[in-house]
């Protein structure tokens, strides 16, 4: 068969002939077929039907810069004419990435030390574990090898990223986590904070039970923990009032390393470059991905510390650091990544998140807190997220056998507007582009607000709820 761009049924069989998708049903997919995408521009998406959507997500949270954005495109096009590839191993390197690692230790917290590319954020995770490991090995620590990571936390599909991810779907399928990785609480105060217990107390308690599980575990074996600031699967659960504060005492106080996964919250999403300067944060250890080539082409970081580059350079053993990918490095996707950060600076992006994110949120608030499904709206700069309840003030779930996350997100979509759905709780979650406006966010609500008013009715109707009085 020939393809014939023309031809909407062609293309759809032969994505159904030919393509596994990712966190997709298989058989559905098999009788379903694709949404087929063409074209974007700014927050805007056009599908294969001549339908425009406004993108209420940036993708997969990372499309920070826009889309239809020249200025990265010809910088990916001058760099494969140019020069396009050759590996970075042994030594090797070129302008562009040796350029964007000095560019980023300029914008990271300050004692951060060295960069190590990849192309994706789980690639990135599971080379910090490594990483990691290297560092508890040369110190003369073998032992401390166990991970842990948050309930609900997402850092990645590959398999060591997988298994720290808190994520049950995630792991039946293939037999995981593997053994040593451990998971905590999440620390969403809405949900696992007690009758009258402060923040502040709240975070204290998250924080005493890390320390009772690394000591259950044995303080000599817990090697890291890994968190995302604000956290992506769990629908933009944000930080508790000295959250991090107490945990990086807990840290401290075991001798265990913490790894930032700033796969979405880096370069710009919450107001500033990075989570870490919100949030006072000192990590030994960051991850970074999408944001940071707005993902026009595949890129990602690990970032290590002073403290842990200091180990592997007086390393006695000198060893090998036997690690890395092919396309690590790569001299078009550093190329983009130049280019996407010229923008960010020279735009003010990272500033228009701070003012348009804050805009964004008050107007959740005003014009949707009352409605009678809304539990929670949460989350921090452009990363902001509703949870559906069935009662206010009980804090009563609505069934998740009705799937009302996937079934408003589907509601969005007849209303033109893209947004995200969650498996395993009721929310919705917004992460539009850096480049959105204040008007543009009154229409985003807009288009939810008919789409949450559609759910409504539905439930209604079908009996599965009423209002409350």
């Amino acid at each position: 068969m020939t393809m014939d761009a023309a031809s909407n049924i062609n293309l759809e069989q032969m994505d159904v002939d030919a393509t596994i998708h990712a966190f997709t049903s298989l058989p559905d997919h098999a009788e379903t077929g694709p949404h087929i995408m063409t074209s974007a521009d700014g927050i805007y998406l056009t599908d294969s039907k001549g339908d425009t959507y406004i993108d209420s997500m940036a993708a997969l949270f990372c499309v920070n810069a826009g889309y239809g954005r020249s200025e990265i495109a010809d910088a990916i096009s001058e760099q494969a004419h140019k020069f396009a590839y050759f590996h970075t191993f042994a030594g090797n390197a070129h302008e562009q990435q040796i350029k964007l690692g000095d560019r980023l230790l300029n914008i990271l917290p300050r004692h951060m030390s060295k960069v190590l590319f990849a192309s994706s954020g789980s690639e990135a995770n599971d080379a910090n574990v490594k990483l990691a490991w290297m560092y508890q090995h040369i110190r003369g620590k073998p032992n401390k090898r166990k991970i842990i990571a948050r309930d609900m936390g997402y850092h990645g599909v590959t398999t060591v990223a997988a298994s720290m991810s808190g994520l049950p779907l995630m792991h039946q399928p293939f037999g995981l986590p593997l053994p040593g990785f451990l998971h905590t609480d999440k620390g969403h105060y809405y949900w696992e904070g007690r009758p009258g217990e402060s923040e502040r107390d709240f975070s204290k308690r998250m924080a005493a039970n890390l320390d009772a599980l690394i000591e259950a575990e044995g303080p000599d074996t817990v090697c890291a923990f890994i968190s995302e600031p604000v956290m992506g699967a769990a629908a933009c659960v944000a930080p508790a009032e000295g959250y991090f504060e107490e945990i990086q005492k807990v840290l401290k106080k075991h001798d265990v390393l913490f790894i930032a996964d700033e796969v979405i919250t880096g370069f710009g999403r919450l107001g500033t470059w990075f989570a870490c300067e919100k949030y006072d944060l000192k990590p030994d250890m960051m991850t970074l991905s999408k944001g940071i080539t707005s993902a026009y082409v595949p890129l990602s970081a690990s970032v290590i510390s002073d403290k842990m580059w200091q180990v592997f350079a007086d390393d006695p053993e000198n060893m090998l650091f036997t690690h890395g990918h092919t396309a690590s490095g790569h001299p078009i996707a550093c190329a983009a990544a130049n280019a996407n950060l010229d923008l960010m600076e020279g735009e003010g992006l990272i500033e228009n998140a701070a003012r348009v994110g804050a805009y964004f949120k008050e107007q959740l608030i005003d014009r949707l807190a009352d409605h009678p499904l809304m539990g929670e709206i949460r989350g921090d700069g452009l990363l902001l997220a509703t949870e559906l309840v069935a009662n206010k003030q009980t804090k009563q779930e609505l069934d998740i056998e009705w799937d009302c996350s996937h079934r408003l997100f589907d509601l969005c979509l007849e209303e033109k507007l893209i947004s995200r759905g969650f498996f395993g709780h009721n929310s919705s979650s917004f992460s539009p582009p850096l480049c959105v406006t204040n008007d543009e966010i009154d229409e985003i609500i807009t288009r939810f607000s008919r789409g949450l008013d559609k759910l409504t009715d539905e439930l209604v109707r079908d009996g599965r709820w009423k209002p409350t009085g």
